[in-house]
């Protein structure tokens, strides 16, 4: 399936220079264990803290950095994706999932602290990005937080295995 995944980098030299193909694989993994059998349209946009900040204070209201930002452009259910439920790009007919902010200098510290390396929390967050995109939340401590975790390591398991 070829999904359009857009990648534009906000500034220069935030360092992981592969992060474009790590976010495509990624990306493309996370749509294809859930189902996605239509062309989707994702934008990413690689930033740094300063510039995810700014995202988050604009659209959540939290002034604050943080590693990834999800804005989904359609109303999904969990686990049960629904083609007619997604818009669509009027020319290309591709499913707009919505867009995600991926802060890289972030990931790269998180990367080191948590001892697995950049590449890997590069794509962990991808495909923690994509789920929201796809209706998953982790805003509470329940179900909703388990389910998404739990999707999250077997998307995450396939992508090690097949790297």
């Amino acid at each position: 399936m070829r999904h359009c995944i857009l990648i534009s980098r906000e500034k220069r030299g935030l360092g992981l220079p592969n992060a474009a193909v790590l976010i495509k694989r990624a990306a493309s993994a996370a749509l294809e264990a859930e189902g996605v059998d239509a062309p989707c349209e994702i934008s990413v946009l690689l930033t740094d803290g300063d510039g995810i900040r700014a995202l988050n204070r604009e659209f959540r209201g939290v002034d604050a950095p943080t590693d990834v930002l999800s804005f989904p452009q359609n109303d999904l259910t969990p686990g049960h994706f629904d083609v007619n439920a997604c818009e669509r790009d009027p020319e290309t007919s591709a499913l707009l999932l919505g867009d995600m902010a991926l802060n890289i200098p972030r990931c790269i510290a998180q990367g080191r602290e948590y001892g697995h390396g950049a590449e890997r929390e590069a794509r962990y967050l991808t495909v923690h990005s994509v789920l929201h995109l796809l209706g998953y939340d982790h805003m509470d401590e329940g179900g909703e937080k388990r389910r998404m975790r739990a999707r999250e390591k077997e998307i995450m398991r396939k992508i090690e295995e097949n790297k």
